[in-house]
């Protein structure tokens, strides 16, 4: 498969190029900004999720002739652009919040400093990356929490595309969950995956004893099986005559699941299988799960809800050029006045600042040189957030591969640790803490 990302893209990015060339401005130092105006859905926080894919991405954004030859059918740009476009690397610098990291809104999630040309043609597949993978990664850090510590599955692929779904699985792992159905993604990013059975599978046999006893003799002992496919009760004995008491576990897709779960668990415990475990998967989303995270659930497996963002398929990300120099070499700050849709022009560096007790109590983001000059603020105002992501046109390897995501994973429980009791309201309202500009 052509793995070039090129054309990731949307059709006016080109043409933004194509003209700037033309006009000679297409290599005006510039500084663009990746942000969210506002927490869609009235999050009280939101997850940075995708930036090790956004890298990769960045090392394979390249025109190779395939591309320049789809170019140069359609006409897009000209002769000209082509050939630049030929030769295209990204050669600037990248600074933002690491993978993991909470954000609020305003916060500059990617900092992107480079000639004009070589800025825009990121912002479609920064924004198709990052949008997704956040909303997916927010959604996950909410069902996490209210697990209250009990293991998640994310089992969605089905509910989704085919490469989001292996996308959304990367983000819900970052986000805490355990495992995932998505055998792609386990191969590609090293996430744990978990499966066993279908209602498909007991309705292939003659009864359902028959189903249980041939998963047993295939996986063990140690497999869940699934007891909802005609009577639940019913289904709980046979596994337990099938299996013993020392089955592993026993999964329940259905019905009012607080009621269910309490009386499959009395029953496993009548039966003698006290160390059976109960898994649920029937349309959860961070609700029920915190619902359910009182009762003797042992496992949750989530699919279209984490998949789609709980209702929040993305953050409403933008990416805006807030600074670029002029043709004397002075920066000009810039900004976007369209009524509800107002960008703070200039280049920024942010720290975040915390109580004594090190709740986080604001998020601060101070205009002056950027992330790449001299630091504003101070150790008193914080922790400095942005790190580099990108440096003379090299990806920093640690945000990407595997180790990129089990930093991430490990940063975003110490993030989250980090806000304040209201933060994990899973109510509608305010961000959890303020963003102040200075």
């Amino acid at each position: 498969m052509h793995s070039s990302t090129a054309l990731l893209t949307d059709h006016y990015e080109l043409t933004m190029v194509d003209a700037a060339l033309q006009a000679g401005t297409a290599h005006r130092r510039s500084v663009f900004e990746l942000f969210a105006r506002r927490l869609s859905g009235a999050r009280r926080y939101g997850v940075v999720a995708g930036t090790g894919r956004l890298l990769d991405a960045i090392e394979q954004f390249r025109f190779t002739e395939p591309e320049l030859e789809f170019l140069r059918t359609e006409q897009v740009v000209s002769a000209r652009t082509l050939d630049w476009l030929a030769d295209f690397r990204f050669s600037g610098n990248i600074w933002g919040y690491p993978e993991g990291e909470v954000f609020f809104p305003g916060s500059p999630l990617i900092t992107v400093e480079s000639s004009f040309a070589e800025g825009v043609l990121l912002e479609t597949l920064a924004l198709s990356i990052l949008n997704a993978d956040s909303a997916v990664a927010t959604a996950a850090s909410r069902m996490s929490h209210a697990a209250a510590g009990k293991p998640l599955a994310e089992m969605g692929s089905r509910r989704t595309g085919e490469y989001s779904a292996v996308a959304a699985a990367r983000a819900a792992y970052i986000a805490g969950f355990t495992a995932t159905s998505n055998l792609e993604a386990g191969r590609r990013y090293g996430i744990p995956t978990m499966g066993t059975a279908a209602h498909s599978f007991t309705l292939l046999h003659d009864s359902e004893r028959a189903a249980f006893q041939a998963q047993v003799d295939a996986l063990g002992t140690s497999t869940t099986l699934l007891v909802d496919t005609y009577d639940i009760d019913q289904g709980v004995r046979t596994a337990i005559e099938v299996a013993g008491t020392g089955l592993g576990a026993v999964r329940i897709d259905s019905g009012d699941l607080p009621i269910v779960v309490a009386r499959v668990r009395r029953l496993l415990d009548d039966l003698g299988a006290t160390r059976t475990r109960i898994t649920v998967t029937n349309d959860l989303d961070e609700h029920t799960v915190a619902a359910l995270a009182a009762a003797p659930v042992d496992s949750f497996g989530v699919g279209t809800s984490v998949v789609v963002g709980s209702g929040t398929p993305t953050m409403g990300m933008v990416y805006k050029l807030v600074a670029h120099e002029n043709d004397r070499g002075e920066w000009v700050s810039v900004a976007k006045k369209s009524a509800e849709k107002a960008s703070v022009g200039g280049r920024k560096s942010v720290r975040r600042a915390y109580s004594n007790a090190g709740v986080a109590t604001a998020e601060l983001i101070f205009l002056g040189d950027g992330p790449s000059g001299t630091a504003e603020g101070t150790d008193a105002d914080g922790r400095s957030v942005l790190e580099p992501l990108v440096i003379d046109g090299e990806v920093q390897r640690q945000h990407a591969g595997r180790d990129g995501i089990a930093a991430a994973r490990e940063r975003h429980a110490a993030r989250l640790a980090e806000l304040p009791p209201v933060a994990m309201s899973l109510t509608r309202g305010d961000p959890a803490i303020p963003t102040e500009y200075r």
